[in-house]
């Protein structure tokens, strides 16, 4: 067993990471026919194809994976032989090789044949990895793209609105294809809280219950004033452009990867160590700090009163928070949660024995280069020591630097996963 509970944290993390890694889930789930073409797009894009190749290693390919992962030496030798393409693109806006990306895969598609298999390899991020933007620039599309982002809409409100400022997003991959006559397999890691393939990566491969009014009732609802876009959508709204396809023919599209299978794994080391672990659930959203009070009230039910559980345990969450930007500051929604945690258990002498850790399954937490961040008992006496003001830091959106400054950031770097958020609280 690890050595100490922060050791714990960081081994649970890994070995999560690694029952749950994108090529053992893909390979188990490959169709047995060779596809004509492979396009992958995502956090786990080269994982995936990866493994792909290692059943299908003639397949031509596509692939559009974030800055920082690693290619492989199979996908490297692929890509060097003029077998495939690996383009490098920006999360969460888009950039000029976003768009390099999403282009060549429709001209890739429009050169299929009737009967073709297309495999499609999507994983959380492929909204921003692939966009190919319908009625507003690049320039555009990444404003919008911030002005939400920095809103607090949920991923379903955002992903509403980017399937209709674009031509590949919510069922147009698949329109493309289902229009040369092939058939496309689509394996998709989920990233989203209920894993509904409409909202991984906007859903390129399925069927889009989402409308033109939906999209402009989220700006609406957000005080998103953002011309081009509203002018566009207004003209979804009047009927002078085709919403996205309501049904696809030819189209096999399987989750193979959740949040759930990740919190699985993450009890299941737990218990190995011989330390009990519960799992509170993996459909967590809203606000990070209203979500680490809810977390700061079941530590508190545990300590006081042995409920819902008793201690010594691991309390396991899952889902995906969401943050309201109203300040510059470094962090992301897991250092976020962490800081908010802190300071709720912080406020009365209950904190001693609690550590936790919420991080990025992906291995990079909003604008920190950091996976997430760390609690320990003595957490708030080493705030006061190094004179930090955690209330300030929270009200900046500033708990990067707040974790950075304190030593406890998990740093990984790009995992090559995303399954969504993992946060551990041992009680002791």
């Amino acid at each position: 067993m690890p050595d100490s509970p922060r050791a714990l944290l960081t081994a649970t993390y890994h070995a999560a990471l690694e029952a749950t890694g994108a090529g053992r889930l893909v390979r188990a789930h490959l169709p047995a026919q060779p596809p004509a073409f492979i396009i992958a797009f995502g956090k786990a894009s080269l994982p995936m194809l990866d493994a792909a190749l290692s059943v299908h290693p003639d397949a031509p390919f596509l692939v559009v994976p974030p800055d920082g992962l690693e290619v492989s030496p199979a996908v490297q030798a692929a890509a060097d032989r003029g077998q495939g393409q690996i383009i490098f693109a920006r999360h969460p806006v888009p950039d000029e090789r976003s768009v390099k990306g999403a282009e060549r895969a429709l001209e890739q598609i429009g050169k299929l044949n009737e009967g073709d298999e297309l495999l499609v390899l999507v994983s959380g991020g492929g909204s921003a990895l692939f966009s190919a933007p319908w009625g507003l620039t690049l320039e555009e599309k990444q404003q919008l793209t911030r002005d939400l982002l920095a809103s607090g809409a949920d991923i379903h409100e955002l992903n509403s609105v980017r399937k209709h400022v674009s031509r590949i997003k919510g069922g147009r991959l698949a329109q493309a294809a289902q229009t040369r006559g092939a058939h496309l397999t689509a394996l998709l890691l989920s990233d989203v809280i209920g894993d509904d393939p409409s909202a991984i990566a906007s859903g390129p491969t399925v069927p889009d219950p989402s409308s033109f009014a939906d999209a402009l009732a989220v700006l609406n609802r957000y005080g998103v004033q953002h011309e081009a876009a509203r002018a566009h959508l207004q003209r979804g709204v009047s009927g002078e452009l085709d919403d996205t396809p309501k049904t696809l023919d030819n189209v096999h599209t399987q989750v193979i990867g959740s949040n759930r299978l990740l919190l699985d794994a993450a009890a299941q080391y737990l218990e190995s160590q011989g330390v009990r672990a519960v799992i509170l659930g993996d459909t967590f959203g809203g606000e990070a700090k209203e979500l680490a009070a809810a977390h700061a009230a079941i530590v508190r039910s545990v300590q006081e009163f042995g409920t819902p559980v008793s201690a010594p345990v691991a309390l396991i969450s899952g889902g995906e928070a969401t943050v309201t930007l109203r300040g510059k500051g470094m962090g992301g929604r897991n250092h976020e949660f962490a800081l908010a945690l802190l300071l709720e258990l912080g406020q009365s002498s209950d904190r001693q024995g609690v550590w936790a850790l919420s991080a990025g399954s992906d291995g990079v937490d909003g604008s920190s280069p950091a996976a997430g961040a760390f609690l320990t008992p003595d957490s708030s006496a080493r705030v006061q020591q190094l004179g930090l003001n955690g209330h300030e830091s929270l009200t900046n959106n500033d708990s990067g630097t707040f974790f950075a400054a304190l030593g406890d950031t998990l740093q990984t770097g790009p995992s090559g996963h995303n399954l969504n958020d993992l946060r551990i609280i041992l009680v002791e």
